[in-house]
């Protein structure tokens, strides 16, 4: 507990009640963490009052207050500036901070008479650059088909030193290099082509492909045709490459489109920049994630957006965050125009965000050895289940029985997107005398949960799933969750529902079914799930059917009964090693004479 907390509920007290920026300070005068309010005093209260419901992050952040600030403001909005502009200069420990322009890309086109578009990664070298860019990708990208399109020269010669002084090179013979070695064209001309490529970097595909359409009917107008047909060939490559560019941006003229992943400890968002008709930039951030609660999306665009004016019209995000109205205020007034904030359905714009999405769950990827189909399947898990947080720890349940014989279940555990084999269980239903689904359900899921609450067993019987799936539908849900309840435990709890050719079809709540038949990721792993433990349970039954079957047949001999006979097969486990046992061993394990070994020993080699 911190000591601090009488004197700063004391301060508090008398704090004003006008929107304002807090300031939390550490015993040793660093600032720890930077907030807004709309009303100073019941927002600070809200962190020092008894008995907090506080996130794990606002409780550290609580326990190593020693003091704050307070800065006074006419508005909440501009308590929300001064807090994105204080939070960029200090920096605090608690906040979410972006990186800074560490690793930012550069397009340079260099002071020369015959100048190259060349990527850099700094603006040292003398010439003009475009940027800065975030994705170094997008910016390769962007020069290389600059450079292509306008048949400019990557190669290494001095221009116009090398004129003439050797042959031209492949890329002259196929038409990627204008061959400017030869000496055959003018600074002035050159330079004019030049300023067309950065024009095309600059403004897009459309664009320049309307320019030049003009400028080459009017060269064939004038009877020009060698330009004309320059130009042709020009428009013909700039329609090439914007033919690819297509597939990515789907006709979107400006926007910005977030996309959001989580795995374990860490948040991975992803902006795709599409500016004039292309995929313009790229930016990946990655996050701690300290404590559940906060809105990380809000937070995110505050900071990332925090100073640009280069802001599109439309945000794509997958759900409208806290203080919406705030941000686009702030939006608005940095760029001068509109701000929408989108929040798809279905169309291009969602399946925009499915890219996006995608692009941070790769990010994920890289820092485990997961793969981003897992990250992604385990995300839309429980965006459409309505979970917290993906869930790393799921355990699925199915009953399998012949009529009221063999009743058996089976457990199995998928643990980040992947079967955890070692963590499998095998239940055998004790307490239904007649077959009966949702009281083995209930049964099995009793006995399970209750390793739980009294922490014994094993650590995969005492670890508490994120998220539990029934093999069945809305009735075996409202069977078991009753157990939960009984129990105390607060584990979300969902049925598996097939087709009638058992198949997965949706996922049952209490009262409804949820269709996932749209999200690809989620399906697949939900199908995975139950096709295992649907697979696993029935083995089970198999293997306890034919061991009873196995059983009756040893009844059968003449002073055999039911305790000797498990005692046979608790021995020798299996019929090939009953098989090898001698009378003599098998009048031992049973505990009977000799000649009714014999008798058994002819029984067993009958039996095939």
């Amino acid at each position: 507990m911190n000591p601090k907390l009488p004197y700063l509920r004391d301060k508090t007290s008398k704090l004003t009640t006008s929107p304002g920026v807090y300031i939390m300070k550490n015993r040793l005068g660093d600032i720890i963490y930077i907030g807004k309010a709309k009303n100073l005093k019941n927002r600070v209260s809200s962190y020092f009052r008894e008995n907090p419901d506080h996130t794990p992050k606002v409780a550290a952040m609580v326990a190593n207050v020693c003091d704050y600030d307070f800065i006074v403001t006419d508005s909440e909005f501009e308590a929300l500036l001064l807090e994105c502009s204080l939070i960029k200069q200090h920096k605090p420990k608690y906040n979410i901070l972006l990186k800074d322009d560490k690793g930012y890309h550069y397009i340079r086109i260099s002071d020369e008479e015959y100048p190259r578009i060349t990527e850099e990664k700094n603006t040292q070298s003398p010439g003009t650059y475009i940027g800065p860019y975030m994705s170094g990708f997008i910016t390769g990208e962007a020069v290389s088909e600059a450079n292509r399109v306008f048949m400019l020269p990557t190669c290494r010669k001095r221009f116009p030193q090398d004129f003439r002084k050797s042959r031209p090179c492949l890329n002259y013979h196929i038409k990627s290099c204008m061959g400017v070695c030869r000496g055959n064209i003018s600074a002035d001309d050159y330079c004019e082509i030049v300023r067309r490529a950065v024009d095309y970097i600059k403004s897009g595909s459309t664009e320049s492909v309307e320019r030049m359409e003009t400028e080459m009917l009017e060269a064939a107008e004038n009877l020009d045709f060698e330009k004309a047909a320059i130009l042709r060939d020009r428009i013909n490559a700039v329609k090439r490459a914007a033919e690819k560019q297509k597939i990515i941006n789907n006709g979107v003229r400006s926007a910005d489109v977030i996309g959001i992943a989580e795995y374990c400890g860490g948040i991975y968002i992803s902006v795709l920049m599409y500016r004039d008709h292309r995929l313009f930039d790229k930016s990946v951030t990655e996050l701690e994630k300290q404590g559940g609660g906060e809105d990380v999306l809000g937070e995110f665009m505050l900071r990332f957006y925090h100073g640009k004016e280069d802001i599109p019209s439309e945000i794509v995000i997958d759900h409208i965050p806290e203080d919406s109205e705030l941000i686009t205020m702030m939006l608005e007034k940095q760029c001068g125009h509109r701000v929408k904030l989108v929040c798809p359905q279905k169309g291009r714009f969602s399946e925009l965000l499915r890219v996006a999405r995608n692009n941070s769950a790769e990010y994920a990827a890289i820092r485990s050895s997961r793969t981003g189909k897992e990250i992604i399947a385990l995300d839309e898990l429980a965006k459409t289940l309505g979970l917290a947080k993906p869930p790393q720890y799921i355990e699925a349940y199915d009953i399998s029985n012949l009529s009221s014989e063999s009743m058996v279940a089976g457990m199995v555990v998928f643990e980040d997107g992947r079967p955890l084999k070692k963590a499998y269980k095998r239940f055998t239903v004790k307490e239904q005398e007649l077959q009966n689904d949702y009281g083995s359900m209930r049964e099995v899921l009793k006995r399970r949960l209750k390793h739980i609450v009294d922490q014994e067993g094993d650590e995969y019987f005492c670890r508490t799933p994120d998220l539990i799936l029934l093999d069945g539908g809305k009735g075996h849900v409202n069977a078991v969750a009753p157990v939960l309840r009984e129990l105390g435990l607060n584990i979300p709890l969902f049925g598996m529902v097939k087709d009638n050719k058992h198949r997965t079809r949706a996922i049952a709540a209490g009262g409804c079914e949820i269709q996932i038949n749209n999200l690809k990721s989620a399906f697949s792993l939900v199908t995975r799930i139950q096709d295992e433990v649907h697979r696993y349970s029935v083995n089970y039954m198999h293997s306890k059917h034919k061991k009873k079957t196995y059983s009756s047949e040893l009844l059968s001999v003449k002073g055999i009964g039911e305790k000797k006979a498990a005692k046979l097969l608790m021995r020798y486990k299996t019929r090939d090693n009953l098989r090898k046992a001698s009378p003599d061993e098998l009048a031992a394990a049973a505990g009977v004479n000799l000649e009714t070994a014999k008798a058994l020993w002819e029984v067993i080699h009958e039996l095939e």
